[in-house]
């Protein structure tokens, strides 16, 4: 145990500093583990401890094990989840709380009291005193609900990561291991999160894997900076780690402050981020969304010229003017429906080849069910067209048929990536779609294994998909939706929980199929994302899609009250009215969502 408690860096072990408690609270040393089929050890001899009281940052890129050694410094490997790992010796939390990346494989129950109350009972608290607890949990992380018992199956994503949070937090646990657990948030909804981690953790052991590092970075205690291979390159202080190691958070493509600004000035960068100017492309909107009629009245009637010379998908003689363009999508008087309750309603919006829609909006605001609702996964009512043709949106036998044979033209990122795989290996994941479209078996391998290898997923071709880390998850469903090369391309937050080089990776291709003609449309809570790559912002609150405006980069100016690093601050409501510069004519739910710092 000396070791251990020396404080000392050996190799590739990591201590707690020496001004926190000498006992560690949990540890593991000499640590090897081995996924089945692997060829190589993800950990080889690492050994790692975390003091009393300490708060711990784990960062490295996408697929080094972050996750995996949470799950081994819980006891979850390999005691839940059998896989191959020995130890010289290992010190297990007394008490322990865990959030998932994906926090639907942690629910126990089916309704969000009754998974709250499962907590409880396992704690002996007394039945009267339940609610009361519960109730102070959810404000704790900001999940407000009209009431407890609501089917988890019904919240968003984002909402069930606070759900998963306040489940911990009721534990009250010795150890709080957080994996990503403001991935899919808004960004109010991180800064819940993380207030509420903040007031609770004092005197508790946390270990967080994030790659949000600017909310957490300068709470911790100390980060331990991994390599691709999993073994530790080094740990220190935040401030400490990011100055003596900036070489290596480069090279790997992890996440640091000022990443953003250094792509933006990179060779790809400046192709993703090219500003565009009003006559490079933007899709039109109804009146009803027109807050601005004399911006509204130029985007409507300018040329569309495309000059694509790599892919020759559209050219600049292919149309001369918007009038000739069909639309991608249309939609006028759409509503997607759950239970035939209307859970997203569009008045009317258009989608024109070439565009990037981003969406944003508050978690549970209905983005993610406006993608559903266009991939026919809702029912939906009204008018819905792609490329002027209309899909139909009827109940019956030949509805159905004809409307899964033109939704074909469209790529579809599910929020959940595991929702989408259908095969047992990543290669012929790539490779089913490919397949379905009549494209011969020799050129679907190839075509997957190029795909794969321009996403970082080479030497993966033959693991499960679910044996990938959740970044890598992601990255497959990106890729195997791109593969294809659809003519409309709907991603649901595709960036969530990969590093920095695939985040620009991801949005390298975004480019490339824009440029093509693709009509790209993405829910994002990155407002970096929104503003510098997008051509379009679309505002949804409360079911509606409340506001469509172009984006800086369309319009080659930045939108005011933007900072110079793309976050939008908090800001006075007279400069909130500002930025929307549409207000005269909306009925505010409250306040908007890039209203609010990301």
């Amino acid at each position: 145990m000396s070791k251990m408690q020396t404080g000392v860096h050996l190799g590739n072990t990591v201590d707690a500093p020496n001004d926190l408690q000498a006992e560690p609270a949990l540890y593991v040393e000499g640590l090897r583990l081995k996924y089945p089929g692997e060829e190589r050890l993800m950990f080889k001899d690492l050994s790692f401890s975390a003091a009393r009281g300490e708060k711990v940052l784990l960062l490295g890129p996408s697929g080094c094990g972050k996750s995996t050694l949470l799950q081994v410094l819980s006891g979850m490997i390999p005691r839940a989840t059998e896989v191959p790992m020995k130890c010289e010796a290992q010190k297990l939390p007394v008490s322990w709380g865990y959030v998932f990346q994906d926090p639907d494989t942690q629910f126990c129950m089916p309704f969000v009291d009754e998974e709250l109350a499962f907590v409880l009972e396992n704690q002996c608290v007394p039945r009267e005193q339940m609610e009361e607890r519960m109730q102070a949990a959810l404000q704790a992380v900001g999940l407000e609900l009209e009431s407890l018992h609501v089917k988890i199956a019904h919240l968003s994503q984002g909402m069930k990561q606070r759900l998963a949070l306040a489940s911990a937090l009721l534990l009250e646990p010795e150890v709080l291991l957080l994996d990503e657990p403001s991935a899919l948030l808004d960004p109010e909804g991180r800064e819940q999160i993380w207030t509420a981690v903040k007031a609770v953790s004092a005197g508790r052991t946390l270990i967080i894997v994030e790659h949000r590092i600017e909310e957490m970075a300068e709470y911790a205690d100390r980060v331990v900076l991994f390599g691709p291979d999993g073994t530790i390159l080094g740990e220190g202080t935040p401030a400490d780690v990011f100055a003596r190691y900036s070489r290596e958070l480069k090279e790997f493509g992890i996440w640091y402050p000022g990443v953003w600004d250094d792509y933006a000035q990179s060779l790809s960068g400046r192709e993703v981020f090219a500003p565009l100017g009003v006559s490079s492309g933007g899709s039109r909107q109804d009146d009803s969304f027109a807050r601005d009629s004399g911006k509204a009245a130029q985007l409507q009637n300018r040329e569309r010229l495309h000059s694509v010379e790599e892919s020759g998908r559209l050219t600049g003689t292919d149309f001369t003017s918007a009038e000739q363009i069909k639309p991608a999508v249309q939609l006028a008087q759409f509503s997607g429906k759950r239970w035939d309750k209307a859970v997203i309603t569009v008045q009317g919006a258009e989608v024109y080849p070439g565009d990037f829609i981003a969406i944003v909006g508050p978690n549970g605001a209905g983005k993610s069910s406006l993608l559903l609702s266009l991939m026919g996964l809702l029912n939906a009512e009204g008018t819905y067209r792609l490329s002027g043709e209309e899909v139909p949106l009827g109940k019956g036998r030949r509805n159905r048929k004809q409307r899964e044979r033109m939704l074909r033209r469209i790529g579809f990122v599910f929020q959940n990536p595991e929702l989408q795989f259908v095969t047992e290996r990543v290669t012929d994941e790539v490779a089913y779609s490919l397949l379905v479209d009549g494209m011969s078996a020799d050129e679907a391998a190839e075509q997957a294994r190029r795909t794969l290898e321009r996403f970082g997923l080479d030497g993966k071709e033959s693991r499960h998909p679910y044996q990938l880390s959740t970044g890598q998850k992601r990255r497959l469903s990106v890729a195997t939706a791109m593969a294809r090369q659809p003519a409309v391309l709907l991603l649901d937050e595709p960036t969530f929980g990969q590093d920095a080089r695939n985040t620009f990776a991801i949005l390298k291709m975004c480019e490339r199929l824009r440029q093509a003609g693709t009509a790209i449309v993405m829910v994002t809570h990155e407002m970096r994302i929104a503003e510098q790559a997008a051509t379009h912002i679309w505002e949804i609150r409360q079911g509606q899609l409340a506001t469509c405006m172009p984006s800086p980069r369309l319009t080659a100016r930045r939108a005011p009250g933007f900072q110079e690093n793309g976050y939008p601050p908090m800001r006075a409501e007279d400069e909130a009215k500002e930025f929307g510069a549409r207000e005269d004519n909306k009925e505010s739910s409250g306040r908007p969502y890039a209203e609010v710092r990301s």
